[in-house]
């Protein structure tokens, strides 16, 4: 194809989307050979890095942007809430943009009508809702997109990343919602987030996407737990600083010293601590060390007093007991510091391991599902 005597620049596209690296055409596949279905009344959650695809894939689904190649077939009308904002008209109060927004989904004056008191309670917005949304807080604009986008009865809601804008108790709410828009009305829900504990709760299908295309496509719990382990994983830490004090490798080991990742239930999770130090350390110096779960919710803190210990020689070696942590995966925070005084050095989600299942917990077996943070034998006995 010719225009305007030049070729045709899409037909040079064919580069991976991907952000990091460079790239010597101008044009990349944003999306490519993606192919699922989604069934009426299920959750799929949408996962991936940031320039994955994820917000290109919502946009082609919601039939904002038209797909280069290939089709889209939707049974029933969709809502989308995709950025702040979305589909409102700045200068119309929060009152006019429902009934736009209902007019566009198709429905009657008299159904949003009906709707309306329910979208405002909802939304949390009723003191302003004849007030332009030019005037709303980025918070108040997701909170009345969203009452929107649920109540107006979509048979298909497609939710990106902007519920992170909302505060704790509107995002609980809104889950809360989602949950009674797919369970109890049966309708269908496509929903991003980076939130994992979000996704987890809500979905019971995810899609990880990766560089446009799908890398991973199953339950909720396998899809998480891949799209966690795909991204580069610091199993051994190394460092070469100008500082004082720093920490100049950590890494996890086996019982004989070997370097792994990977640990069984019965076996010790130790992480072996290599520090340099040119200075005295005073004696209120820490080593404290966070363990960290997949999610990087903070498991449990060590500390080990540093600056009283005038013999060590550079190694430190951290052990916790077997049988102690259920399986999953775990990372490492390090710091050396005087507490509230000075920070030598701090590094961050490293050392990166892997607490395996195996058939030593009985009835309590893991089995995929998570069963907590730990692992106890609690005493149990009949009383009259």
């Amino acid at each position: 194809m010719n225009i305007l005597g030049k070729d045709d620049p899409y037909l040079k596209i064919g580069e991976v989307n991907d952000r990091a690296s460079k790239g010597e055409s101008e044009y990349v596949w944003a999306l490519r050979d993606i192919n699922f279905k989604v069934e009426q009344g299920d959750v799929l959650g949408i996962i991936g890095k940031n320039g994955a695809g994820k917000s290109t894939l919502l946009k082609i689904l919601s039939k904002v942007t038209a797909p280069t190649t290939g089709t889209i077939r939707a049974k029933g009308r969709i809502a989308s809430l995709l950025e702040v904002g979305t589909g409102f008209h700045p200068e119309m109060t929060g009152r006019e943009n429902i009934y736009m927004n209902g007019a566009i989904m198709g429905m009657t004056k008299a159904e949003i009508t009906r709707k309306l008191d329910e979208i405002v309670d909802f939304a949390g917005v009723e003191r302003y809702i004849d007030t332009p949304v030019k005037r709303y807080s980025s918070g108040m604009t997701v909170r009345l997109g969203f009452a929107i986008a649920a109540h107006l009865e979509p048979e298909i809601l497609v939710v990106d990343e902007v519920l992170a804008v909302g505060d704790a108790e509107f995002q609980k709410k809104a889950i809360g919602k989602m949950q009674d828009v797919s369970k109890g009305e049966g309708r269908t829900v496509l929903f991003v987030s980076h939130n994992m504990g979000a996704v987890r709760s809500l979905c019971k299908r995810g899609i990880v996407l990766k560089d446009g295309t799908i890398d991973f496509d199953g339950n909720i719990e396998a899809a998480v737990s891949n799209y966690i382990n795909s991204g580069q994983k610091i199993i051994l830490y190394e460092a070469n600083k100008q500082n004082s004090v720093f920490i100049k490798k950590a890494y996890t080991v086996s019982s004989d010293m070997k370097l792994i990742s990977d640990f069984d239930l019965k076996e010790k999770i130790n992480l072996m601590i290599e520090i340099s130090q040119s200075i005295e350390l005073p004696d209120k110096t820490i080593l404290g060390v966070v363990l960290l779960d997949e999610n990087k919710n903070k498991i449990t803190t060590a500390e080990y007093k540093l600056g009283e210990d005038k013999l060590q020689k550079g190694k430190i070696l951290l052990s916790f007991p077997e049988r102690l942590f259920v399986p999953g995966n775990y990372s490492f925070h390090i710091a050396i510091h005087q507490p509230n005084v000075t920070m030598f050095d701090l590094v961050d989600d490293v050392c990166n391991f892997r607490i395996i299942e195996d058939d030593s917990l009985g009835y309590y077996k893991y089995s995929g599902i998570k069963q907590g943070i730990i692992i106890t034998n609690p005493l149990w006995e009949s009383v009259k």
